[in-house]
């Protein structure tokens, strides 16, 4: 649980099923996902390739509309695309022509904030992801890690409800992924919003989650819910963490060979980005 109360960004799926049609064919790719998430919390969704976890985060952010069932924020159906509503992607996805400062600004172009007010929310944020000084350097000019705080600082500084994490330290070496998990502990902490984090990774879904929602493939459900109940800040060595590593990776000893069938690929000029 966030140090920082919060009553905004409860998350609510009510017997979501989402299908495509694959030549043809009807292809369920959500199938009755029911789901509560706390205002505040951090839940992490963990699954073989195709079960649909990517699917459900563009559902939430609202790339898609064509669904059966309801995806409630605070108790209001989404609909559409939200500034409150932040994304992080795997790919930094930052302009190579702007700065640091300009590549965060881009989020507030639809913003109701005076420049005064951007400007503030622009310095803070980039203070929060530890890249105050380099406001001012070019995407070329930073690192991987580096890339994907102005990332994460985009993401959060519209200040949203929620904020989805789609594979967002995936292309990372693994030390500066390991540095990366420890600062969006860090970063949840202090910024109290409630975050959903996809990933492959069951040692990250363990370590950031208040609960690890395991994903069964095609027609994707909710498998199981496991909590994680150890204290946050987290340190890598605990036995507790341990155990429910193990306990999850148990659940994907043995795929159906069904299950390695991937879900429809959209390509990123498909998309229409909240910011």
């Amino acid at each position: 649980m966030s140090e920082v109360e919060t009553q905004r960004g409860t998350l609510s799926f009510r017997n979501v099923r989402k299908q495509y049609e694959v030549k043809g064919q009807t292809l369920q790719v959500l199938d009755g996902i029911n789901l509560d998430i706390r205002p505040g919390e951090f839940v992490s969704i963990v699954g073989t390739s195709g079960c649909g976890k990517s699917t459900l985060l563009r559902l939430v952010i609202g790339l898609e509309d064509e669904y059966q069932g309801d995806i409630l924020v605070d108790g209001q159906r989404i609909r559409g695309t939200s500034l409150e509503r932040g994304i992080v992607f795997q790919e930094h996805r930052l302009f190579p022509w702007l700065t640091v400062e300009q590549n965060v600004a881009v989020a507030l172009e639809n913003s109701a904030l005076s420049g005064a007010q951007k400007k503030r929310a622009i310095d803070e944020h980039l203070r929060l992801v530890g890249l105050e000084s380099f406001a001012q350097a070019y995407p070329h000019q930073l690192s991987g890690g580096m890339s994907q705080r102005v990332a994460i600082a985009r993401g959060l500084v519209n200040r949203p409800k929620i904020l989805l994490l789609d594979e967002p330290l995936g292309a990372l070496d693994a030390l500066t992924r390991a540095n990366l998990q420890q600062e969006l502990q860090r970063i949840w902490r202090s910024e109290g919003i409630t975050m959903i984090l996809v990933t492959h990774d069951v040692d990250e879904a363990v370590f950031l989650g208040d609960r690890v929602v395991i994903m069964e493939p095609r027609p994707g459900r909710i498998k199981r819910i496991v909590p994680v109940d150890v204290p946050h800040p987290r340190t890598r060595y605990s036995a507790a963490l341990d155990r429910i590593k193990e306990d999850i990776l148990r659940e994907f000893s043995q795929v159906p060979e069904a299950a390695l069938v991937e879900e429809p690929v959209h390509q990123a000029r498909d998309l229409v980005f909240a910011w």
